[in-house]
């Protein structure tokens, strides 16, 4: 599949994005592990998605499916039954880490596996703390990487100290607890997404946090909720850079997650100069929702690391466009997780951009990038990264000439829509 951007001078108008990839994966994981009905409104149809909710089907979960209303029959923690076949994540990194955590506190044997871009993916990172806990895993490279076969229960909680901020980790670890004895904890060196967190409570079960550790006592019992999936911001970042690198254009997102922990995009945009707003703010199942609302400017470059990196990591591939386009220096650090994502990002990045002219200089641990240089059409491919193909989605908008982004069907993981929208804009 080939997707064919044309330049615009700007864009215009409302829209609304998909649900929620991080929220949509954990309603279904909590309605599955609640007891009784769990009903999902705003689901993201995305092909990642629903690979959570075919895993749980194979594990006894009954899950109707109408649109975007997502229905759960949940059994509780000790209702879920070993699947009978193997359980394919496809590509997505949140199903299997998520997933391992919950099979590392079952009493049952289990195999998950993934695309051949997942089954390259570190595994090691969630393995480690759950054999901590008491799981067993056999698989290559020391159980480092997919397929993995679990042998899970009698789990024991711990005290973990995370060596990467990753709400993929510290989630995992936290579904382990809810089935160990006694109290687990996770602590990161900076804070990560914290949906499970916000997740947790929402459905009745308690936590603590202090800082950046958070903890949970196991064998805590919880009913099924009505849960409301915003609008994701990740999906939206697409647009909302768009909009901010096209002067005269004027666009408003409409009921966007806005958790603090996932809106380093716009804090960084605002820094660059863009004119953004957030509109009719409100609370929806604990996670902040609002309008952006996005005016275009002349961006100029920034730096960016530190702690702000787990706070836009997945968008870092469309602030690399807004940093080729803005007038000055910007140096990304701090972000080594790039390279191993769907893709190798930094380095796709930089190769698909110079096809289109752009010098961009790549480190170890992220990019150095002179603007603003002038980008021409070319034809690019995704490298069946969904990222990078709404990324040079962006490019192409403010490219001379028309731009093909090659196996681009690879959208579909989170974005199903984003082809019309960008179209109608």
């Amino acid at each position: 599949m080939e997707l064919k951007i044309q330049p615009k001078p700007f864009i215009r108008g409302k829209v609304k994005v998909p649900g929620d990839k991080s929220i949509s994966h954990r309603a279904v994981i909590f309605g599955s592990l609640a007891e009784g009905t769990s009903e999902i409104e705003g689901f993201l149809q995305g092909e990642d998605c629903s690979r959570t909710i075919t895993c749980f089907r194979e594990m006894g979960i009954c899950i109707d499916i109408e649109g975007e209303k997502v229905t759960i029959q949940g059994k509780g923690l000790q209702g879920l039954k070993e699947p009978g076949d193997v359980l394919d994540a496809g590509n997505s990194g949140t199903t299997a880490r998520l997933l391992l955590g919950i099979l590392a506190g079952n009493p049952f044997y289990s195999v998950i596996t993934g695309d051949s871009s997942l089954r390259n993916r570190p595994m090691g990172r969630v393995v480690n703390p759950l054999e901590q806990m008491g799981a067993r895993f056999y698989g290559r490279i020391k159980s480092g990487l997919l397929p993995l076969t679990v042998i899970g229960g009698d789990l024991n909680g711990i005290n973990y100290q995370s060596p990467v901020a990753s709400a993929q980790v510290k989630s995992c670890v936290l579904l382990a607890g809810l089935f160990a004895r006694g109290v687990t904890s996770v602590i990161e060196p900076t804070l990560s997404r914290d949906h499970t967190e916000k997740m947790l409570q929402y459905f009745g079960v308690p936590i603590n946090k202090q800082d950046l550790k958070v903890e949970i006592q196991g064998g805590y019992r919880f009913s099924g909720k009505r849960v409301k999936v915003p609008g994701d911001f990740s999906s939206a970042a697409y647009i909302i850079t768009a909009a901010a690198l096209l002067p005269g254009s004027d666009v408003t997102v409409l009921n966007v997650g806005v958790n603090p922990t996932r809106i380093g995009l716009l804090e960084v945009l605002a820094d660059m100069g863009a004119d953004i707003a957030l509109e009719n703010k409100r609370l929806e199942n604990m996670e902040p929702i609002a309008d952006i609302r996005v005016k275009g400017a002349q961006l100029k470059g920034v730096s960016i690391g530190g702690s702000l990196i787990p706070r836009l990591i997945d968008e870092i591939p469309v602030l690399t466009v807004a940093a080729v386009l803005a007038q000055g220096k910007t140096e990304i650090r701090d972000a080594a997780e790039l390279r191993v994502k769907e893709s190798d990002r930094i380095a796709t990045m930089a190769h698909e951009l110079g096809k289109m002219g752009a010098g961009v200089e790549t480190l170890s641990d992220g990019l150095i990038i002179n603007g603003p240089q002038k980008l021409k059409g070319a034809s690019c491919n995704s490298h069946g990264d969904h990222r990078v193909a709404m990324a040079l989605a962006v490019a192409g908008l403010t490219a001379k000439r028309e731009t093909c982004i090659k196996d681009s069907q690879c959208i579909n993981i989170s974005f199903p829509d984003f082809e019309d929208i960008i179209k109608k804009l």
